[in-house]
């Protein structure tokens, strides 16, 4: 099962993932964390990126792409995976519909959580506080400005991806005001309807 999450920061994607993989046993697939393991595993892309990285300059789609291409070659993908922070852009999403379509693989589902902004920020300040609350130190990009700023991005970038996955019948949109079990259950339900 080849899936991909969709929806702005704070909608839930991170804790929905993470109930993904331990029910249908397949792996999460982050971008940061794929690159990370590139560069330091010292793959001809790692290497690449790297470079890119040392120079102050973002990595271009190509070189995400090609990280990603690379790891879902490995064999905990065999059975599928679940993207998350990819793809980010219309050029990502057409990069990663040619990169299937040449392994013979399906994208099975997209799924957006579909959330109301202004609860994201209550969200957010709830997590700040239940962070502080454990004692443990608060994210970097936990803050309300930054968070702005990743949703105007969100929305800029990656909200086009919405219509371009409806349009191939791929998209399926999950409530992500629910509780965190309610939006779980709604997501497994897809799930059995693709693949019992």
């Amino acid at each position: 099962m080849i899936l991909i999450f969709l929806g702005p920061p704070g909608a839930g994607k991170g804790t929905q993932a993470a109930h993904i993989v331990s029910s249908r046993a397949i792996p999460q697939l982050s971008t940061g964390d794929m690159l990370r393991a590139a560069v330091a595993g010292q793959t001809p892309v790692g290497i690449q990126a790297k470079a890119v990285m040392d120079a102050g300059k973002l990595v271009s789609d190509e070189i995400v792409a090609a990280i990603v291409e690379e790891r879902i070659e490995e064999d905990d993908c065999a059975g599928g995976f679940l993207l998350d922070g990819f793809p980010r852009t219309l050029a990502q999403a057409e990069m990663l519909d040619a990169m299937l379509r040449k392994k013979e693989r399906v994208l099975d589902a997209v799924i957006e959580l579909r959330v109301d902004e202004s609860a994201l920020m209550s969200r957010l300040r709830s997590r700040i506080a239940e962070t502080k609350a454990r004692g443990e130190e608060v994210r970097k990009d936990d803050n309300e400005e930054t968070f702005k700023k990743r949703l105007e991005v969100y929305k800029e970038q990656t909200a086009p991806l919405i219509p371009y996955y409806e349009k191939q019948g791929k998209l399926k949109v999950v409530d992500g005001m629910g509780s965190v079990e309610a939006v779980s259950a709604a997501i497994d339900a897809i799930l059995d309807e693709i693949r019992p």
